[in-house]
C-alpha cells in the first residue's frame, strides 16, 4: 500500500521522506501540514507528553488527506512529528519520523536517526550513518545527458562541489584557495568542474571564476544543478565540508572518491564533523589532507529499513 508523507514544505526534509519510499520500494502521496503559529506547535508538545492527540491543532494548506489506501505515514521535521501521531493513531497506521523527534515521546513505530544525533538505544530506533537522498541509476543517467548538452566531456573529470558558511563553521577565501591549488596539482591532466550553492559566498565566487575550471556553475546566476550529473560522471568529488545532505549523497551513489574539503570549525565537535568522521570509517570519504585517498565505498542503506517494508505491508501501527 502507498506510504503517505506529511510534509512541512521544505525540500530537504521533504526530500528525505521521498527517499525512504523510494528505498522501500513504495508508492507515495504528499499532503501538506502546518501550524497556525507558534504557540500551536508549542502545545503540541505538552499534549504529546500528557497523551492528547488532537487534529485541531494543526491543518492541511492544500486539503486533508485521505488516509483509506494508505499503509504507511513518513514525517520529517519538527513541524511534521505530532499530525503524524494523530493521523496514524486515528487510522491504525505505522508511523515513521525521520530526524530525532527531540522533545516529543519517542513512541513512533519508528524512528530513522542519524548517528550524528546520537539517539537513544531502542527497539524502534533506527541508527542511519548520513541524511537519506532520493536518486535511482535512471535519475543520474539522465542528468548526466542533460550536463553533457552543456557540456561535452572530453576526458575523465572531477568535480569540485562549493558551499559556504553555516551555523557551526566558515568557509574562508584563502583557505579554499590553497585547497583548491593543491587539488589542481593532483588533478592533472582532467577536465576540473565546478558548482557553488545557494550559500556561496560573493568573494568565494569570485575565487572561483579566478581559477581554470573547464566547467563553472555559479548558482547565484544559474539556477541549474550539475551535482547529480558531477556524481554520476566523475572519477573524482570534492565537496565542502557544510552540507551534511550533499556529502550524503556524494557517500551514496556514483563511483566517485569522495574527498572533503574541510572548513573551519567555529566548535570542534558538531554534527557535520561526526558526519564525516563515521563515513570515514567506513571509508566512504576522505577528509582532503593535500593528498589523494581512495574513498570510493557506497553506503546503502537499504538493509536497515526492512522492519519498515514489513511493517507497511501489515498497514497497523
Amino acid at each position: 500500500m502507498p506510504a503517505l508523507i506529511l510534509s512541512d514544505g521544505k525540500p530537504g526534509h521533504e526530500n528525505q521522506s521521498i527517499a525512504l519510499c523510494r528505498h522501500l520500494g513504495l508508492d507515495y502521496r504528499i499532503a501538506r501540514v502546518a501550524y497556525p503559529g507558534r504557540l500551536a506547535k508549542a502545545v503540541s508538545y505538552l499534549l504529546d507528553r500528557l497523551g492528547i492527540y488532537s487534529e485541531g491543532l494543526f491543518r492541511f494548506p492544500d486539503g486533508r488527506p485521505a488516509l483509506g489506501a494508505c499503509g504507511l505515514l513518513v514525517s520529517t521535521g519538527s513541524t511534521t512529528f505530532y499530525p503524524n501521531k494523530v493521523l496514524g493513531r486515528r487510522a491504525g497506521l505505522p508511523q515513521v519520523a525521520i530526524l530525532h523527534p527531540k522533545g516529543y515521546r519517542l513512541d513512533f513505530t519508528w524512528i530513522l536517526c542519524p548517528a550524528y544525533d546520537h539517539p537513544p538505544k531502542r527497539p524502534n530506533v533506527i541508527q542511519l550513518p548520513f541524511n537519506l537522498c532520493a536518486a535511482d541509476a535512471g535519475f543520474f543517467a539522465d542528468k548526466a545527458a542533460e550536463f553533457r548538452a552543456r557540456h561535452p566531456q572530453q576526458g575523465p573529470a572531477v568535480g569540485f562541489i562549493i558551499g559556504g558558511p553555516n551555523a557551526v563553521s566558515t568557509l574562508e577565501p584563502s583557505e579554499l584557495r590553497r585547497q583548491l591549488e593543491q587539488a589542481f596539482r593532483l588533478t592533472e591532466g582532467r577536465e576540473r568542474w565546478v558548482t557553488s550553492s545557494r550559500r556561496t559566498p560573493r568573494e568565494v565566487e569570485a575565487l572561483i571564476e579566478a581559477l581554470p575550471f573547464d566547467y563553472r556553475l555559479i548558482h547565484s546566476r544559474d539556477p541549474y544543478n550539475p551535482v547529480p550529473a558531477f556524481i554520476g560522471l566523475c572519477e573524482r568529488l570534492f565537496v565542502t565540508s557544510d552540507s551534511a545532505s550533499m556529502i550524503s549523497e556524494c557517500a551514496s551513489f556514483g563511483g566517485a572518491a569522495v574527498e572533503v574539503l574541510m572548513n573551519r570549525q567555529r566548535r570542534p565537535r558538531n554534527k557535520f564533523v561526526e558526519l564525516i568522521e563515521g563515513l570515514e570509517r567506513l571509508g566512504a570519504v576522505h577528509r582532503f589532507d593535500d593528498s589523494l585517498g581512495e574513498a570510493r565505498r557506497k553506503i546503502d542503506p537499504r538493509p536497515l529499513l526492512q522492519p519498515i517494508l514489513a511493517a507497511a505491508s501489515r498497514g497497523v501501527g
